[in-house]
């Protein structure tokens, strides 16, 4: 299954070259055009036939949260650096892969009671090395590293596994375009790097593009467990529909278009307001003299960490949502002139 592959896959941002194969190898035999831009972005391209036809980028970013090699101790122990939005109590005796391939178990300096979430800097790998030259014989400094989460069919139609966190963004994004068959505007879809680091590769395909609207597809929280309550998405609402977060305030007139295509079409809906975090929509948004933004989530129970989980359901809803949507002929002003 794709979903497994893109999952199991190495891509800590910046070193999304797997996961770009991956899409690459899905997406080619359907699309009009397809780059590989100079910082990874991948863009395919779905070219619309429409008479008053816009750019439409639909972004889903490849990259997962992971870790970096800062140092080694003299007795061989691995010290790290976050890279993107990592807790250090998620992550405490959890076990690591290198990109070289190398193994390692999260643990930490001092007695866990002392370390907060943010403390990263006081973790350590052990790799089993005896000595930091011995160290150094299996990892390099800034060698990236990611959680290890296996991939696991669960109950009721869910699944767990590592970077979901935007792999199955990724996947509908896959799935939905194979749909797209004669969109009235041009789609470029996406697959954007460095999004956990600061919405880089989203910020630079933008640019690149000049869109006239932007959607994000990417996880949400899922707020039906006892840890977590303060938002509206939940599993088995079908495909969020998203409105605000802290990086954008979705375009009004379009969120109330998305709405209605899901009607039309039958599709499973709930909406998205979160009261934090934020997605490629928000780079989007802000590029070249502003860009009307809209974003898919999929309610995602324990995100950023190595076994977040989906409910498939959720997941096929929000692949009908962006293929009915982008394949529709709906018509939108980017901006008005009075005098």
């Amino acid at each position: 299954m794709i979903l497994k592959e893109l999952t199991q896959a190495f891509g800590v941002s910046g070193f999304e070259k797997e996961i770009a194969k991956i899409v690459i190898d899905n997406v080619k035999d359907y699309v009009d055009e397809l780059t590989i831009d100079a910082i990874g972005n991948v863009i395919a391209v779905k070219k619309g036939t429409g008479d008053e036809k816009k750019k439409i980028m639909v972004s889903s970013h490849m990259d997962e949260i992971g870790f970096a090699v800062l140092g080694v101790t003299d007795k061989g122990f691995v010290k790290i650096k976050k890279v993107g939005g990592i807790s250090a109590q998620v992550s405490f005796m959890n076990r690591v892969q290198f990109k070289n391939g190398a193994f390692g178990t999260i643990s930490s300096f001092e007695k866990m009671d002392k370390v907060g979430v943010a403390d990263i800097n006081k973790l350590y790998v052990d790799i089993c090395a005896i000595s930091k030259e011995d160290a150094l014989k299996y990892v390099s400094i800034g060698e990236p590293a990611s959680y290890i989460g296996k991939y696991k069919e669960l109950n009721n139609n869910c699944v767990t596994a590592k970077a979901l966190d935007d792999r199955i963004g990724c996947y509908i994004l896959i799935e939905a375009l194979k749909k797209v068959t004669n969109p009235y505007h041009d789609i470029y879809f996406v697959f954007s790097v460095q999004e956990e680091v600061g919405l880089i590769g989203a910020t630079v395909a933008a640019e690149r593009i000049n869109p006239d609207l932007g959607i994000a597809v990417d996880i949400t929280g899922s707020f039906d467990v006892p840890t977590d309550t303060d938002g509206n998405a939940v599993f088995g609402g079908g495909a969020a529909v998203k409105v605000l977060d802290n990086s954008v305030i979705c375009d009004e007139e379009l969120v109330e278009v998305m709405i209605k295509c899901a009607e039309e079409n039958n599709i499973k809906y709930q909406l998205d307001a979160l009261a934090g975090g934020g997605t490629d929509a928000g780079a989007i948004n802000k590029s070249n003299r502003g860009v009307k933004a809209l974003g898919i989530s999929i309610p995602t129970r324990y995100g950023h960490s190595p076994n977040g989980i989906v409910n498939m359901d959720d997941v096929n809803a929000c692949i009908d949502l962006l293929w009915k949507f982008t394949e529709s002929t709906f018509k939108f002003e980017t901006e008005k002139k009075y005098i």
